[in-house]
């Protein structure tokens, strides 16, 4: 039990440094370009979905009403 406590501990030991050092960088992305990122990804996507909902409600719904109508017309 104690070799098994000793190994734990060499591996927590071995690891603090790394740890350590990756708390101290100061590399990444900063605040402003995450925000920005993300207010890009929304603007896009409602431009994005206001353009899908054109063209379905001008252009393919009313097509697709006459093309049922004209499939279920008996009357010839």
């Amino acid at each position: 039990m104690r070799k098994f406590a000793t190994r734990i501990m060499n591996k927590i030991t071995g690891k603090i440094p790394m740890a350590k050092a990756i708390l101290r960088s100061q590399c990444g992305e900063n605040f402003v370009d995450t925000a920005i990122k993300i207010l890009m990804a929304v603007v896009i996507g409602g431009l994005v979905l206001a353009g899908l909902y054109a063209l379905f409600g001008e252009t393919v719904l009313p097509t697709l009403k006459e093309r049922i109508q004209e499939m279920f017309n008996y009357a010839g």
